[in-house]
């Protein structure tokens, strides 16, 4: 322990939140040795909570969830793929019902509204069921209502029927029942960075993240997007799990440092808030504490596949899409299309995958 204590205060010495990408990341991944050793990284996770936009009816404030959501295409190329794929499987349909499995702010939807509402012959019926749990409450400063409402004035304003489910549960503890799903409606379900978040076999006997897909395929949707991150976290030991942290996220780090200026403060905070609890709860955790479970799209097939899905192909249209939201950004940036799967990257890492199941 006296190694350690003298190492921890060397590497301190060396990291700064204002510094390089590596020197950014390198002091959150000090402050996750330090929880390890501690047993405290739980706590820290639940206290760095990402605030997204608090969302009062007149005005959007903006916070870290909704720089990160503008400086970076992550969010975006999920969204974009995401709703390329419902949007294609539901065309023919007039009665849909989106089950979106964790549904913060519903930014997503905004856009699939808005397209849907053009559709020739007239806009379907919409309902969304957004499932959440009290953390995003306590980020939005609400509950669901405040999504709800927020999606509702923009169905009226394009004259799309639409209603809003709201579920205040864990995507966990979900049952069928949750859903409230109603005759004659096409289903489209969305787990859109969720998934890793649910224990599996490797924590416990209760396997939500295998349970879930079996669940969503009794419901015999037209389709189930998935968007994750790539990086293999789950159950790789603790010195691989470290190692491939670092390579993750320091292509995260990278690609806001070309965003953001180093001193520039709403950068500190959106890195702190949003990307430091993930780093340290990967590194301190062990267990049922451990929340950020990543795994490889590989994997995530598996899983799929055992489930009984079978691939969807994603729209070519979203591809070119895509493309040109990416060419707003850094050139850096690479968007490849692999086995039925959109991957998007940092130079020669890929950080997020999207793909369809049916």
């Amino acid at each position: 322990m006296f190694t350690v204590d003298w190492l921890i205060a060397e590497l301190r010495g060396l990291v700064s939140v204002s510094g390089e990408p590596i020197q950014r990341l390198g002091a959150y991944a000090v402050e996750g040795l330090v929880a390890r050793l501690a047993s405290s990284g739980s706590a820290i996770y639940n206290a760095l909570r990402c605030k997204e936009p608090v969302l009062p009816a007149s005005m959007e404030l903006l916070s870290y969830m909704h720089v990160l959501y503008e400086i970076c295409p992550y969010f975006k190329f999920g969204y974009m793929s995401a709703n390329g794929a419902i949007a294609e499987a539901i065309k023919e349909e007039n009665r849909i019902h989106i089950i979106d499995f964790q549904i913060s702010q519903g930014t997503q939807w905004i856009t699939l509204i808005k397209a849907l509402a053009d559709r020739p012959g007239g806009p379907p019926h919409i309902r969304i069921t957004g499932i959440d749990d009290s953390t995003s409450a306590y980020a939005r400063g609400g509950g669901l209502e405040i999504v709800g409402g927020r999606l509702k004035m923009l169905a009226q304003q394009f004259k799309v029927p639409f209603e809003f489910h709201a579920v205040g549960i864990p995507a966990s503890e979900i049952q069928v029942e949750n859903l409230k799903i109603q005759p004659g409606e096409a289903i489209a379900v969305n787990f859109a960075l969720v998934l890793h978040h649910m224990p599996d076999e490797s924590v416990g006997t209760q396997n939500h993240r295998d349970r879930l897909l079996r669940m969503v395929k009794g419901l015999y949707p037209k389709v189930v997007t998935l968007v994750e991150q790539e990086s293999n976290t789950n159950t790789a030991p603790f010195f691989a799990r470290f190692v491939e942290t670092l390579n993750y996220y320091s292509a995260i780090f990278e690609s806001i440092d070309v965003a953001l200026p180093r001193e520039h403060r709403e950068r500190i905070n959106v890195e702190q808030h949003c990307l430091a609890r993930e780093v340290v709860n990967i590194i301190a955790c062990e267990g049922v504490e451990r929340v950020e479970r990543h795994e490889l799209l590989g994997k995530w097939r598996s899983r799929f596949a055992m489930a009984g899905f079978k691939p969807y192909p994603l729209s070519s249209y979203v591809n070119g899409a895509i493309k040109a939201l990416l060419g707003k950004y850094s050139s850096k940036y690479t968007l490849e299309e692999k086995d039925g799967a959109l991957y998007l990257g940092w130079m020669d890492r890929h950080l997020v995958s999207s793909c369809a199941w049916r």
